[in-house]
């Protein structure tokens, strides 16, 4: 569940609540004053766990080396 970050318009208290994303519209209050709380709008850090998000998870090994000969498929003069 997605945690939201809220701000309460007159006593400036700051919390969290976690909401279903079906829940996103409904009113939340503040839980020291109850009055309705306006929500909060940050950036989201991006975090990648496990595999396949470096250049290095992908590749086969070590890279073929190139010794200067033409590749495969073209003729050397």
């Amino acid at each position: 569940m997605p945690t939201y970050e809220y701000r309460c318009p007159q006593c400036k208290f700051k919390f969290e609540v976690k909401l279903k994303f079906s829940d996103d519209n409904l009113p939340v209050f503040c839980t020291h004053c109850g009055v309705k709380a306006e929500r909060l709008f940050s950036l989201v850090p991006i975090i990648f766990k496990g595999p396949g998000f470096y250049v290095t998870d992908n590749r086969k090994g070590s890279p073929e080396p190139s010794n200067g000969k033409a590749k495969k498929g073209n003729k050397e003069e």
